[in-house]
C-alpha cells in the first residue's frame, strides 16, 4: 500500500488526487488530508476516507470549525506546523504537494529533507528554491515526481534515452482566454475574463496566471531545477487543444511526446504509481473522430510575463523567488479590481529588476525576501 498525505486536498488539484485514490483503494491508502480555510470541504473529505489526520492551516478560523463534521477516525489539527509535522511523518510514503503557492514551500521541504516521495504540484516550491530542493533531494535520497501536466510529460517522455541525449525540452501552452490577443487589448480584461479558460479547470490563481502566461513562466523555472537543464535548452509553444502535454527532442531528432485529454488526474496517478501504470479514470482520446492538434510560436510581446520566467530560470539565485511573490500579490491584486490585467507583469518587471540580487542564497534568505517583496508589491503604483 502507498500511504499517502495530500497536502493541499480542498483544490483541484487536491480534489482530483482524492479521485485517483478513491479509484485505488487497494493499492493506495489517505493517511492525510490539509485545507487553508474551507474546513466544510475537508470535512466531507474526512467522512468521506477517514484519513488519520487532517489539518486545517488557517488557525484564526478554529473557533469557527464544527468538529462534528469530521470522522470520528480522524484527528483534526490547525496551523501550518501541523502540515510540516505530517510531511515528516514517518508512516507518510508519498506527499502529495499541493497548496498554491509560496504557502506550500515549507512543507515540501520538509517532505524532501524526509526523503520522501513527492508528487509535486506545487510549482512555486521549485520556482522560489530549486536549487535548494535539488540539492537536499539528492542527499536525503528523496524523488520528486511532477504532477503538472506539462512537467509530466516530460519526465514520461525522458525516459525514452539518456539526459545527455537530450537536445530540448519543449513546453506546450494553451495561450489562455486571450491567445491572439495583442497587448494594447489587455488593458480592459476583467476577472471574469481571464478566469474563463477555455481548456483547463484550475482554481482562480492558476487560471489567471495561465490567462497572463505566467503559468509558464514558472513551469519555464521548474523545469530548469527539475530536471537539470539551461533555460536555453528549454522551449515553449502554444497548443490550444491542450492534448499534446510536452514533449521531449533528443540529439537523434527524435522527438516523443505525452497525449492524453486535458485532465489532471493522469498526471497525478502517474506520480502515484510510478515507475508502473495502472488502469486510470481519467477520458481517453477517441481516435475514431477527426483530430487537429495546432501548434504555434508564442508572442513575447503580447504576453511578457513569459520572458521574465526565461530570465528568471537563466540568472537563478533570488530571481525565482522575487518573481513569484511579485507575482502571486499582482494576481490578488487584480481579482480584487487594484490592478489593472496588463500591469501585472509590469509590476513583475520592476520589483525583479529593482532588488538586489544574490546568485546563492539561503532558504531564510529566500523566504525573508519573500515577504519583502510581498509588502512592496502592495505599495506599488
Amino acid at each position: 500500500m502507498n500511504r499517502i498525505a495530500v497536502l493541499g486536498s480542498t483544490g483541484s488539484v487536491g480534489a482530483s488526487c482524492l479521485e485517483v485514490v478513491d479509484n485505488h483503494r487497494d493499492r493506495m491508502d489517505l493517511l492525510g488530508i490539509s485545507g487553508h480555510s474551507r474546513w466544510e470541504t475537508l470535512g466531507l473529505q474526512s467522512q468521506r476516507f477517514h484519513p488519520r489526520w487532517a489539518v486545517v492551516s488557517d488557525k484564526f478560523i478554529r473557533s469557527r470549525v464544527t468538529t462534528e463534521a469530521f470522522s470520528e477516525k480522524t484527528r483534526l489539527t490547525f496551523g501550518g506546523e501541523e502540515l510540516e509535522r505530517i510531511a515528516r511523518e514517518p508512516e507518510v510514503d508519498t506527499i502529495v504537494s499541493a497548496i498554491v503557492g509560496a504557502a506550500g514551500l515549507r512543507s515540501t521541504w520538509e517532505a524532501v529533507k524526509a526523503g520522501k516521495r513527492v508528487a509535486i504540484a506545487n510549482k512555486e516550491t521549485l520556482v522560489i528554491a530549486g536549487s535548494l530542493i535539488m540539492t537536499m533531494a539528492e542527499q536525503s535520497a528523496a524523488t520528486l515526481i511532477p504532477v503538472d501536466s506539462e512537467h509530466s510529460a516530460v519526465f514520461q517522455a525522458l525516459q525514452s534515452g539518456k539526459k545527455s541525449e537530450v537536445r530540448r525540452i519543449v513546453l506546450t501552452a494553451s495561450g489562455g482566454p486571450f491567445r491572439g490577443w495583442k497587448l494594447a487589448q489587455m488593458r480592459d480584461v476583467t476577472p471574469e475574463m481571464a478566469l474563463a479558460h477555455p481548456t483547463w479547470n484550475m482554481g482562480p490563481k492558476v487560471t489567471v496566471d495561465s490567462a497572463t502566461m505566467m503559468n509558464k513562466a514558472l513551469e519555464v523555472i521548474e523545469a530548469r531545477w527539475l530536471f537539470g537543464i539551461d533555460a536555453d535548452r528549454i522551449s515553449v509553444v502554444v497548443h490550444p487543444q491542450s492534448v499534446l502535454h510536452s514533449f521531449v527532442e533528443f540529439v537523434d531528432g527524435s522527438v516523443i511526446a505525452q497525449m492524453s485529454p486535458p485532465d489532471m488526474k493522469l498526471p497525478i496517478q502517474y506520480a502515484l504509481t510510478w515507475p508502473e501504470r495502472a488502469e486510470g479514470c481519467s477520458p481517453r482520446v477517441d481516435w475514431s473522430q477527426p483530430c487537429t492538434l495546432e501548434l504555434e510560436p508564442p508572442d513575447f510581446e503580447a504576453f511578457p510575463a513569459l520572458q521574465l520566467g526565461f530570465e528568471a530560470a537563466r540568472r537563478g539565485g533570488t530571481c525565482g523567488s522575487v518573481l513569484n511573490a511579485a507575482n502571486e500579490v499582482a494576481v490578488e491584486r487584480f481579482l480584487a479590481g487594484r490592478l489593472r490585467f496588463d500591469l501585472i507583469p509590469v509590476l513583475c518587471r520592476s520589483l525583479m529588476d529593482g532588488h538586489t540580487f544574490d546568485p546563492s542564497p539561503t532558504l531564510t534568505d529566500l523566504l525573508r525576501l519573500d515577504a519583502q517583496v510581498r509588502e512592496e508589491a502592495f505599495r506599488w503604483k
